[in-house]
Formats: C-alpha cells, sequence, structure tokens
C-alpha cells in the first residue's frame, strides 16, 4: 500500500511539472510576433467597413456591427431586418440556441467558405485624425502662372496662348479653391466675395497637343486626374457609360480619396462628339441629353459615385463626391467648325472699295481663333453647356518649324527616346537636320499633327533597331536624308 501511495504522489508531480513547462512554453510563443501578422491588420485599418446590406461606408453609416464571417452591417440595416421579422409575426421565444441569422453569402467576390474579404479597390480610404487637422495646402503652394508656364514650354512646344490662358484658368481655380476652404466669417461681419467656377473648353485640330497639355498640366499640379471619352457617354447609361462614370474615374485615380479627387482635374475629350444631332426623328441618346446631364457637373453638384467601378449594382459601395471644386477642361477638334466661321466672317463682306475678297479667310491658319458662342451654337453645342465654360483657348495646327522643334526640344522628345534607348547597346544615335525637315515635311501630308511624327519614326526605325543588336561593333549611326527618302543608307560608323 504505502508503494501504491509513493508512486501516485510521484505521478502527480511529474504532471504538474510538465504542465508548468507547457504553460511557460505557450506563454514564450504568444509573446513572439508572428510574420506578417502585423503588417495585415495595419492594411485593413486604412479602410473603413462598409455595410453588407446598403453598402455604406462606415463614415457614412455609423458605427458597424461585425457579424461571424466577417460581414459588417449598420444600425439602419439591423433595425430595418429586426422589424421586418418582428411585424411578420415571428416569435424568437420558439428559436433555441440562435448563433446568428443565416445569410446568403455566396453572392459576394472572394468567398471561400466564410472567410470573407471585399476587394480593396471597393474600399473608401479611411481618413486619419493627423490628416483631417493638416490643411489641404495654402497660397505658397500654387505655383504662379508664370511658373507654370515655364515649366509647360519644357514639354509643349508652340501654343503659347493656349499655355497662357490655362495657366491663368489654373492658378485662378485654386485660389478660388483655397478660398472657399478658409474659415468662415462671424456673426455680423459681411462674407467673403464668392469667385465663380470657370470651366475650359479646348479646341484644336488633331495632334495639336491637347490631351498632352492636360496630362503634362496635372504631372506639374500634382494633382489626380481623369480622362473621359465623350463618345462613350449616354444619358443615364443607355447603351453606354452614364455621366457620373466620369467622376468615378477621378475618384479611382485619386485612390478612392475623396478629399483628395474634389481638387483633381477632369478632362472630357471628343466634346464635339456630342453636339446635336441635325435631323434625327429618333432620340438622341449621345448627342444633346449629354450635355444636358453634364451641366449638374460642371455647375457644381453633390453627386453619388460606386467606389472601384463604373456600375451601380447592390454590391458596390457608394460615396458622394462634390464636383464644386473639380476643373473640367472639355476638348474637341471641331472639325466643320472651320466653315462655320468662314460662313459667318464672308456675310459682312460688301463691295466698293472699303470691300473684302470672300475668299480673304480660305488659307488663314489661324481661323480657329476667330471661334465665338455663336458659332459653337451653330455647330451643336447648347447654350446652357457653353454658360458654363466661359474660358475658350484655340490650339493651332503646328507647322514644318514646330514639327521639328517636337522632334528633338522638350524634355521626353521622340528623338531623345530613341537616343536612350540605343544608348543601352552602347550605340550612339545622330539624326542629320534635313533627315528632320523631312520627317516634318511628310507628317503634314498625313494632317494628324504630332501623332504622324512617330509612325514615321517607328517605319524608318524599324530595321535599324533590328539590325544593331547583331553586331557589336557599331559605335555609331547616322539617319540621313537620303536615307529617308530609299535613295541610299544610314551612316554607320565602327567602334575604334
Amino acid at each position: 500500500m504505502e508503494d501504491r501511495e509513493k508512486d501516485k504522489l510521484e505521478e502527480s508531480v511529474s504532471t504538474e511539472h510538465d504542465n508548468d513547462s507547457v504553460q511557460n512554453v505557450d506563454s514564450s510563443v504568444n509573446r513572439e510576433t508572428v510574420p506578417g501578422k502585423e503588417n495585415h491588420s495595419d492594411s485593413d485599418d486604412d479602410y473603413e467597413k462598409i455595410c453588407y446590406v446598403c453598402r455604406r461606408p462606415e463614415s457614412k453609416a455609423g458605427t458597424m456591427i461585425t457579424m461571424p464571417g466577417g460581414m459588417n452591417f449598420c444600425h439602419d440595416c439591423m433595425q430595418k431586418a429586426f422589424d421586418s421579422v418582428t411585424q411578420s409575426g415571428f416569435d424568437f421565444s420558439k428559436l433555441q440556441n440562435m448563433p446568428y441569422m443565416n445569410m446568403n453569402l455566396n453572392d459576394l467576390p472572394n468567398m471561400d467558405g466564410l472567410n470573407m474579404e471585399i476587394p480593396k479597390k471597393n474600399k473608401v480610404k479611411k481618413k486619419k485624425e493627423e490628416e483631417k487637422q493638416k490643411a489641404e495646402f495654402s497660397i505658397r503652394d500654387i505655383p504662379a502662372p508664370h511658373v507654370i508656364k515655364s515649366r509647360l514650354d519644357e514639354y509643349v512646344i508652340g501654343q503659347e496662348k493656349a499655355k497662357k490662358v490655362i495657366s491663368v484658368a489654373v492658378y485662378n481655380h485654386y485660389k478660388r479653391v483655397l478660398l472657399q476652404n478658409g474659415t468662415p466669417k462671424e456673426d455680423g461681419e459681411e462674407k467673403d466675395v464668392l469667385i465663380e467656377k470657370s470651366n475650359i473648353l479646348m479646341l484644336g485640330p488633331t495632334g495639336s497637343g491637347k490631351t498632352y497639355l492636360v496630362k503634362t498640366l496635372a504631372r506639374l499640379l500634382d494633382v489626380p486626374l481623369a480622362i473621359a471619352d465623350a463618345t462613350s457617354l449616354t444619358e443615364a447609361g443607355y447603351i453606354g457609360d452614364d455621366i457620373e462614370s466620369v467622376v468615378s474615374k477621378l475618384l479611382s485615380a485619386a485612390d478612392n480619396d475623396v478629399e483628395k479627387a474634389e481638387h483633381g482635374i477632369i478632362f472630357i475629350d471628343e466634346i464635339d462628339k456630342i453636339a446635336k444631332k441635325k435631323n434625327i426623328t429618333n432620340r438622341d441618346v449621345s448627342g444633346e441629353s449629354v450635355q444636358q446631364e453634364l451641366l449638374k457637373l460642371l455647375e457644381g453638384s453633390q453627386v453619388e459615385v460606386p467606389v472601384g467601378s463604373n456600375q451601380k449594382n447592390a454590391l458596390t459601395p457608394m460615396t458622394t463626391v462634390d464636383t464644386n471644386n473639380i476643373l473640367f477642361i472639355c476638348g474637341g477638334a471641331f472639325p466643320d467648325l472651320e466653315g462655320i466661321i468662314k460662313e459667318r466672317l464672308t456675310k459682312s463682306t460688301t463691295m466698293g472699295f472699303m470691300g473684302e475678297l470672300r475668299d480673304k479667310y480660305e488659307s488663314d491658319p489661324n481661323i480657329l481663333s476667330k471661334v465665338t458662342t455663336e458659332d459653337l451654337r451653330a455647330f451643336g453645342m447648347i447654350p446652357e453647356f457653353l454658360g458654363r465654360l466661359p474660358i475658350v483657348v484655340t490650339l493651332q495646327a503646328l507647322t514644318k518649324e514646330l514639327m521639328v522643334q517636337v522632334l528633338k526640344e522638350p524634355k521626353n522628345a521622340i528623338l531623345k527616346q530613341y537616343i536612350k534607348l540605343l544608348e543601352l547597346d552602347e550605340v550612339k544615335l545622330v539624326f542629320e537636320d534635313e533627315a528632320l525637315e523631312w520627317i516634318a515635311e511628310e507628317a503634314l501630308k498625313k494632317e494628324t499633327g504630332a501623332r504622324a511624327l512617330r509612325a514615321i519614326i517607328e517605319e524608318f526605325m524599324l530595321d535599324i533597331m533590328y539590325e544593331i543588336p547583331k553586331d557589336s561593333n557599331i559605335g555609331s549611326v547616322v539617319i540621313t536624308r537620303a536615307y529617308l527618302e530609299k535613295s541610299g543608307g544610314p551612316m554607320i560608323e565602327m567602334r575604334g
């Protein structure tokens, strides 16, 4: 008996010792950090929770109720759900040990059982407290018009009047934004002068640099930019994109940051394609109707846009964007506008010594600079739409001299790009001046502006870019006019 009691006592002591060691090991494991977990939690905390039912973010719907499976519900939707159940006469007392509501989770993206995760592109970024208290920008952060123009000169050749007008318009626009974000006046004091919004309408032939000018401007100002095509817009999304899709693109460019998007730039290209259709009997869903729908965006309004998608549906979260501080720039080639301007100008011609010849404006290269609102209305633009685009900028067609400058002077000129490519092969590329003039002459014949330059150079550089990597002894290549005219070849110099 005594031996049995001793054995039991030894076993109990050994088990207690083992349990203590296991607890110590568990505590040591718990104190260790698991790699990758901290970064994942930090990344998830940067985004707001979204209600599974109404798809509103936490900043709008309030505190969320988290359910098993990672589902979040706002208080309004939970209350509606319980009200609908109780009003139908459902008795909760008959249910025993109800864990949670049985909901269909198969229609959510990235569902694997209950491991649900909404894509981050469909989430709204959470604003941190430091960012809320920090001012957006001050008057010192806005570059002066001459600074904006001087930086545009580094990338855009010619169009001096257009660059000057755009520089002043952008400078005044962001000063207006700065004044609206200022502190309100106290009671009894007069409020500050409210500056009206000034959007921009750009007119110019194809290849004159309308889109390139806006892209360069957005990059220099470091603001989000959205480029939309007016040809894809239809009234209320009738077989196409609806009007709010342009704001949704800007929100996506701003990384779903609403405040950053509200200070961005939206460029609507091909605006001349939504002109009022003439002699049409059916519904004009892509012409005058689109102009009417764009009025609220250009004027400034609160727009409900989907986050991370251009389509509005029950599974896409919605957010509100104020377009009052968004700068809208509309551009188009307006191909038939020159004839309308010439027709208006020739009406005033008279006979006699003070009369003007009818063919005076036939060969005028700057005919677009004489455009008026009357001409644009005759083209098919409604007056309400033109009234919201008070600044009209005209871009001129490129001449031969400007074509040569576009080839070699900008910071990212086409020739500099090819020179950089061949530098990687340790080969020096040189273009003769006569060769550049020939390229400019051929580009003018195509009548597609600066876009024709790259097409011509791509054609003649194909053989050179193919043959040079074959021989490592080639040191330099000189492009001559004879090679471009296919009456000779390029001058090739070997190393040493």
